[in-house]
Order: structure tokens, then sequence, then C-alpha cells
């Protein structure tokens, strides 16, 4: 049996946000970037490849191993299911996966009986700062984790053109503030802390032109006492010269010591009864998106196929989110806590 050494690629979707799939791929070894589809082709053209409007027709003719789905929820049910017509064995989808979690439960079943595995594009956990916090908190560097706070604060959400140049579609979505944004750091708190064991939601509409909610607190229950608190206001922004690196601020309080993110993408360690702080990750100097995470996570991809190392983030796993994301909005809905059960 001849070992694979490269890995074909195609893309489906050429919105803003595929701008970071594209370019990172161009720049990874190993791998073969062959097609784009987009319904509009002039967008598959834009980027230079192989461009189709027919995504049945690009899989057919250039049989890709793996196809990245960069499109928004409505339209990832389909897309996957043509993708496991076709006989692709490995997906890469964005985030938020599918539109609902009956939907995503049901691809995800669909996906594993055919033997395709899914990796869900949820980038943030692989952001340089979240890497090296993990790494801190698992040599114990703060003692034991009592809470921890992210301040979501991109300063994106006023006025009637909110978001229009960038992703409009953010202002249809029903589910807005949870669906499209704090999952990153639920599944993010998830990498860090463990799934929560329940959680508590306070949300609110600041923006009326937009149809979902844009600011809340979250409060997350997680294993071993540890509360972890996402405060989220898109309206609202933070110290920083690029306020979509971090998107905001973030604090871990340990007996030990207090870990610090800052805008500029920064970690610094403060130990227990000291004024003094030292430096756990430069500032970053990253261009482009959240600290190269797109990249991270599409090379993690790779070398989870071609070498078999591990992989995070397959649909079912992924799932955790999608649940977790189900009893938020019932939080906020109820006025009560929820408590977790399994996926």
């Amino acid at each position: 049996m001849t070992h694979q050494t490269e890995l074909k690629v195609a893309c489906v979707g050429a919105g803003y946000f595929s701008q970071f799939h594209y370019g990172s791929w161009a720049r990874l070894d190993r791998v073969n970037l062959v097609a784009s589809c987009n319904r509009d082709i002039a967008k598959a053209e834009s980027t230079g490849l192989v461009p189709y409007s027919d995504l049945s027709r690009m899989l057919a003719e250039q049989k890709p191993d793996l196809l990245d789905i960069i499109l928004p929820p409505v339209a990832h049910a389909q897309t996957i299911r043509t993708a496991l017509a076709a006989g692709i064995r490995w997906i890469i989808c964005q985030k938020p996966f599918c539109n609902n979690l009956a939907e995503a439960r049901q691809i995800a079943k669909e996906a594993e009986e055919a033997g395709t595995t899914i990796i869900v594009h949820e980038n943030f956990r692989f952001q340089p700062w979240y890497r090296a916090i993990k790494q801190a908190l698992d040599a114990g560097e703060i003692g034991a984790v009592h809470q921890a706070t992210f301040r979501l604060r991109p300063g994106d959400g006023q006025g009637a053109d909110a978001y229009l140049a960038r992703q409009p579609y953010f202002q249809d979505m029903p589910r807005f503030l949870v669906h499209e944004t704090a999952v990153h750091w639920v599944d993010t708190f998830r990498y860090l802390f463990g799934n929560p064991i329940s959680v508590y939601a306070d949300l609110r509409k600041l923006n009326p032109v937009i149809a979902g909610e844009d600011a809340g607190y979250i409060l997350f229950e997680h294993p071993g006492g540890i509360r972890a608190m996402f405060d989220g206001n898109r309206h609202l922004d933070h110290d920083a010269d690029n306020l979509r690196r971090t998107m905001g601020e973030a604090l871990v309080e340990g007996t030990q010591g207090t870990i610090t993110l800052g805008g500029d993408g920064s970690v610094k360690l403060r130990r227990f009864g000291t004024s003094e702080s030292e430096v756990v990750l430069p500032a970053d100097t990253w261009d482009g998106f959240g600290g190269d995470c797109v990249h991270a996570l599409q090379s993690h991809v790779v070398a989870g196929i071609l070498d078999g190392t591990p992989l995070e983030n397959r649909a079912q796993e992924y799932l955790a989110v999608e649940v977790i994301e189900e009893a938020i909005y019932a939080s906020a809905e109820s006025g009560c806590k929820k408590t977790l059960g399994k996926t």
C-alpha cells in the first residue's frame, strides 16, 4: 500500500472569509489546491483556480481528497450531502455547523455512515494565544483555575450599516451573537476547561436593524468548580490596533496566578502576590486574521490525514458545541440556568 504524500483540495465558497482559506492552502506544503466553486462564478474565477458554479461537476472532474466548505450554515447540509454522494472522504466545514442541532446531528450521522470525516472549521482554539494559555494551564502555572472571563468588544455593531461591508448576512441571522460569534468561545472554553456542566445566559438586542441578539452575558460552569464568563457586546471596542485580532480581552485566574490576553495578542502571567508580569507570548505581528489561526487549523488537518495525528473538532465531537448553544438560548428565554446533557 502506497502512503499518501499529497492532499488534493478543492473549495466551495468564495465570499469574504474565504480569502483566508485560499491564502492558507496556497502556503501549505503537501497540498495541491485545484479548484473553486461558487454560485457566482466570477468569484470562483477571482481565486485563480479552475472555476466552477456547479459543485457536483467540480467534484466529478477534479476528484479532490478533501472539500473545504466555506459557506454560511444555510448551505452546509446540502453541500455536504452532495460531497457524500460524490464519495468525498474528508471535509472541512465552516462553523457554525449547519442550521441547528437537529440538522447537525443528522448530517454528522450521514457522514459517519458514508465513512467520511468532517472537521468543523472552528479556528479560534487554534489561535496562538489560546494554545499558549492551554500550555500554561496544563503546566500548572497558575495553580487551580477558579474563573475566567472573555470580553468580546469588536466595535463593529453600531448603526444601520453594521456588518454590511464585510458579512452582510449577519444582519439577517435570527440568532446572531451566540450562533455566529460566541460559539467560538463555547469551543475555546471547552478546549481550555472541559465541557461545561451548566450554562446561564442573559442576551439582548441593541441594534434594531439586525434580526438577532448582539450583546449579552453567558456564565459557564465547568468541571472542578471552574466558572467562565463570556461578556459580549459587538457595539463596544477594546484597546487594540486591530479590533479583529483577538476581538476582545481575556482573564484567567488561578490560586497561584493570573493569565491575561491583551488586544495585541500578547499573553502575560502574573504570579500570585506580585505586581510583575512575565510575557508568555509576545504581541502578535500577523497582519491577517486571528494570528494565522486558519493556517494553523488547516495544517492540523493536513497532518491528521497524511500523518495520522489526532484530529480536533470532528463533527460528532463538535455536536457538544451545538448542544451548549441550544442550552444558552433556552436559558436566555427562560431566565433559568440550564444543566447540560449528552450530545
